[in-house]
């Protein structure tokens, strides 16, 4: 069934917004989503009436409205990962005082559904909601090792292997062999292979399926989240929050 024209470019202008926290000019966001200033005014008006999307009067640029925070809210309250994680996630960050993201696969990208953040002055730039590849994070590479062979191969076949760093994994044979050393060691690293300068690891969370359902990670400047920091400290508070949480959703392993 195809998409409904109208719909589709209305949600185009939705995510696109949601890039820009201080707004756009309708002149602006009618070149990124590539409609003409007329139709997409047109579809500005349907949405702000809706308050999906607000304007600012004072400069005439256009933001996300407080609707799609109740859509939000309504969809994270009914995810029972994103509930019984919390307090173990908060407690985790508390302890090392680095961001902590909570991730699910969605499409074969890695989407962040929950945040927890340091009081460290440096912190991280990533926001709920936001996606990023699988092959370059260690969320993405412990999601992967839970995959069936058969899916881990249509992800990797779809993946555009872009070198983000000198680090970053540029191939599917070597991101599949990554992913069995993750199955094997029960964590994932980004070592500086996403971002210049930061290092994340991260630890599955299974269902009472025995299933890896999604993945959890503190990320930081890598002078802080050094290796040794992550042999001697992180690693084993990583296992025992992975495990806390299974648990807590009926996993028996």
């Amino acid at each position: 069934m195809s998409n409904v024209q109208s719909l589709e470019r209305a949600l185009t202008i939705l995510n696109t917004l949601s890039d820009y926290p201080d707004g756009l000019t309708i002149a602006k966001l009618s070149k990124l989503v590539d409609l003409s200033k007329s139709t997409t005014h047109r579809l500005l008006a349907t949405l702000v009436n809706l308050n999906y999307v607000a304007k600012d009067l004072e400069n005439d640029r256009y933001k996300i409205g407080l609707q799609t925070l109740y859509v939000a809210r309504s969809v994270l309250n009914n995810n029972n990962i994103a509930t019984v994680a919390k307090p173990f996630l908060k407690q985790l960050c508390t302890d090392v005082n680095e961001t902590v993201h909570l991730c699910l696969e969605d499409k074969g990208e890695i989407v962040y559904i929950d945040k927890l953040e340091s009081n460290q002055t440096i912190r991280m730039y990533s926001r709920i909601g936001n996606r990023a590849p699988m092959y370059c994070t260690a969320v993405g590479k412990v999601l992967l090792s839970g995959m069936t062979p058969a899916r881990l191969d249509e992800i990797a076949d779809a993946t555009t292997f872009s070198v983000r760093t000198p680090r970053t994994i540029t191939s599917k044979e070597a991101l599949k062999e990554e992913v069995i050393r993750v199955r094997q060691q029960g964590y994932a690293l980004d070592d500086i292979e996403n971002e210049e300068g930061i290092r994340c690891i991260a630890a599955p969370i299974y269902s009472h399926e025995h299933r890896i359902v999604a993945s959890f990670s503190i990320s930081g400047p890598s002078n802080r989240v050094t290796m040794e920091r992550v042999n001697d400290e992180l690693i084993k508070k990583m296992k025992n929050c992975s495990q806390a949480i299974s648990h807590a959703l009926g996993y028996t392993g």
